[in-house]
């Protein structure tokens, strides 16, 4: 694909490929995928790469993605990920078939948004077993979810956890069994059905293909996995799936042979840091439009074996091109490959072109 730089390069063949393999895999373990779109902003062609993949749903953290997903006209349900805040509301009631929550209150609005809507709302309430993010803490649990019963127009649907996020807790038969053991002690005070139990996100999956999971956890959030084909707990291959997924691109603005060591008294950098230089002598330096404002340099790692990113500006990314494998010229373009983190910068950014990629582009 040739197009503005800088760019997002999105190879949906592929990530659709991942989806169907992860798909399948958690299905043999009686679990169904929630597919996360927020790291790619619910960009059209990640929307269209997850069709016919199996999923069960499709989530998001944000109230601007799932309207972007509803204009698709995507039949699917969709799972909001972050508890609304009280001016999102009525539309979360409007966009989202269900959304994780743990607070009364919240619940309590949109319970009376739903009235007003003539609709009903699914929540899944979070139960936090130790990574210290959003969740109920074990012991309010039941009369939260005892609370949000008597609730009109809500449908408690199931609990929830979260792992491996803010306190990097991974998933374990221990604190999975405890998630499923409190779901029961809900089950037996309400009455209620509670049919879903969603373990967490793509960090479960080890412990899933391990055959350790409790197989009453039926429900997992996945997106890393799907989008990047990565291991979240240590970011490496996740078996039957592919990594190269996406490419940032950006363009050589500036080719220059200069010196790896500024010259003079040197103090904090725009970013208020203490910058440390490699002595290599003189290089080919390459100055590509993208800078921080759009991506942290440490997030990318180049295709071409040959360039090693240096660093950046807030508009300017340098990269060293004296071993570059393929010719570099003013206008050339070079690639990278983001992590999580830096797709979720690119994704977002508005001075990044996002679009589908064919492996022929590529």
């Amino acid at each position: 694909m040739n197009g503005p730089t800088p760019r997002l390069e999105i190879l949906a063949d592929r990530i659709h490929d991942n989806a169907r393999a992860i798909v399948a895999q958690c299905s043999d373990h009686g679990i169904q995928v929630a597919a996360v779109t927020k790291v790619l902003h619910a960009h059209p062609a990640l929307l269209r790469a997850l069709d016919d993949t199996g999923i069960a749903m499709l989530a998001d953290s944000r109230l601007q993605n799932l309207r972007r997903i509803a204009e698709t006209g995507s039949s699917l349900p969709t799972l909001l990920l972050r508890a609304p805040g009280r001016h999102d509301i009525d539309a979360t009631v409007q966009l989202a078939d269900i959304s994780l929550n743990s607070s009364l209150i919240t619940m309590t609005a949109l319970s009376e948004a739903a009235v007003r809507a003539g609709t009903r709302h699914g929540v899944i309430i979070m139960v936090d077993v130790g990574d210290l993010r959003e969740g109920v803490w074990p012991d309010h649990l039941v009369d939260v979810v005892s609370a949000a019963a008597t609730l009109p127009g809500i449908d408690v649907r199931g609990i929830g956890t979260n792992l491996a996020c803010y306190g990097g807790v991974q998933p374990s038969v221990e604190n999975m069994t405890r998630l499923v053991h409190l779901r029961n002690l809900a089950r037996d005070a309400t009455g209620l059905e509670l049919g879903l139990i969603s373990g967490g996100n793509s960090a479960n999956l080890p412990l899933m293909m391990s055959g350790d999971m409790p197989s009453e956890i039926n429900h997992l959030r996945v997106g890393e996995a799907i989008i990047l084909g990565r291991n979240t707990l240590d970011r490496s291959a996740w078996p039957g799936t592919r990594q190269d997924t996406v490419e940032v691109v950006s363009e050589i603005i500036e080719l220059e042979r200069k010196p790896s060591i500024p010259l003079g008294r040197t103090g904090e950098d725009a970013f208020g840091q203490h910058v440390t230089f490699t002595d290599r002598g003189v290089r080919l330096r390459a100055i590509c439009n993208l800078g921080r404002q759009d991506v942290n340099p440490s997030d990318l790692t180049p295709i071409d074996p040959g360039h090693i990113v240096l660093g950046a500006s807030s508009d300017h990314l340098i990269v060293d091109v004296t071993d570059s494998v393929s010719p570099v010229e003013i206008g050339t373009e070079v690639r990278f490959r983001p992590t999580y983190a830096g797709l979720l910068s690119t994704a977002t950014s508005s001075a990044v072109w996002k679009g589908a990629a064919t492996p022929q582009a590529l």
